[in-house]
């Protein structure tokens, strides 16, 4: 299992880019129904979601939103704050998928395949991997970030008003065609996994038709979970943590309740990721009443209640560990989670919009790396 720990510790520097990059972006797993209709006016698309919104009746979308000041054609791929205009639609596509919030999903996987204990670095054991990696990231998380910019074009609209949907560089059509696309793509990989697997449940396309409905009750009225910062962000948290783990255990092994527990409190991090990003959000949040922990308790208040989470979840994980007779791993646990501290009062605590990018490029490898150590140490 070493062999596994050196092959997916290489993709630390990819992930600390990823985390620095992502200056404002939330996780969503899939949706199984998007808006349908809309009316063409002479100057204006107006688009209506579906009858289930009640919190806005109509949308309107601006004839022409102002381009990012300086923009970044890197970013602009990525799918990140900051990208320029693009006219390319492929380009388009691709930056409404967010690629740039693929990696963390990517090493979900990789952690629930070394969790289970049955992972060999084979040709046919390789391949499941990197379709279930595919399934995971390109298709249900680029589904996911697809879907999140429809039902937030109107905060888009305020805080990122360049962004494709608000902008009008991508029609409705093409936006809702994306959205299904994907999501059909993962779920059919989905399938085909448990088919290739020989599982007698298809447990890996339950878990992805799981994301997808969590997906859609986070983004979509009339549930809109986004809107309370505590559940909201559990979901996020529990979408970029606990589901590619369990997707990629349940692949090579057997996905347990004690797994599911640990990786649920593990999510706890997650959701204090999840805070993180809510601050450069304020702003679009108030207008449209969305109840993030920054705008319901306060920028100050909230920077703690992140850090909090972040640390005490891992902190608890280690005291698991230790209890579970692996030692080793919870002192090696436990010495990741000294730099993450420090990157907080250097970077975060002292002002969290203006220093989130550092504190993330810094700080979040060694969680992710954490994550890696936890998975090695539940499958022995």
């Amino acid at each position: 299992m070493s062999s596994v720990l050196n092959t997916v510790s290489s993709l630390r520097l990819s992930l600390s880019s990823v985390y620095a990059g992502s200056n404002n972006y939330r996780v969503r797993t899939q949706s199984l129904s998007p808006p349908v209709s809309a009316s063409f006016t002479r100057r204006r698309l107006t688009i209506r979601a579906a009858d289930t919104d009640t919190d806005k009746a109509e949308s309107k979308v601006p004839d022409k939103a102002p381009a990012a000041a300086g923009g970044s054609s890197f970013n602009q791929l990525l799918g990140i704050k900051g990208a320029s205009q693009a006219t390319d639609k492929w380009r388009i596509r691709l930056q409404l998928a967010k690629p740039v919030t693929w990696p963390p999903l990517v090493w979900g996987i990789a952690c629930g395949a070394a969790a289970s204990g049955n992972f060999h670095w084979t040709f046919e054991d390789v391949a499941k991997s990197i379709i279930c990696m595919i399934m995971s990231g390109p298709c249900l998380t680029g589904y996911t970030q697809t879907l999140n910019d429809w039902y937030d074009r109107e905060i888009d609209a305020i805080n990122e008003p360049y962004r494709p949907i608000p902008s009008g560089a991508i029609s409705e059509n093409e936006v809702i065609t994306q959205i299904w696309v994907l999501l059909l793509a993962g779920l059919g990989l989905a399938g085909l996994l448990d088919l290739w697997a020989g599982h007698n449940f298809p447990i890996v396309f339950y878990l992805a038709v799981g994301g997808s409905l969590l997906s859609y009750i986070y983004s979509a009225p009339p549930l809109k979970l986004k809107q309370n910062g505590w559940i909201g962000n559990f979901a996020l948290g529990a979408s970029y943590i606990g589901l590619p783990w369990w997707a990629g255990q349940a692949l090579f092994g057997t996905l347990t309740p004690d797994i599911i527990v640990l990786t649920l409190l593990y999510s706890i991090a997650g959701w204090g990721i999840g805070i993180v990003n809510d601050f450069k959000s304020i702003e679009g949040d108030k207008a449209l009443g969305l109840q993030s922990l920054p705008v319901a308790f306060g920028a100050e208040t909230a920077k703690w209640i992140c850090v909090g989470a972040i640390d005490i979840t891992q902190i608890s994980v280690a005291g698991y560990l230790l209890g579970a007779g692996k030692p080793y791993y919870a002192l090696a646990l436990l010495a990741l989670i000294i730099p993450q501290v420090i990157f907080q009062f250097q970077y975060f605590l002292k002002d969290p919009v203006k220093y989130d990018v550092k504190y993330q490029a810094s700080a979040q490898p060694f969680l992710v790396l954490g994550l890696l150590v936890t998975a090695l140490a539940t499958s022995h």
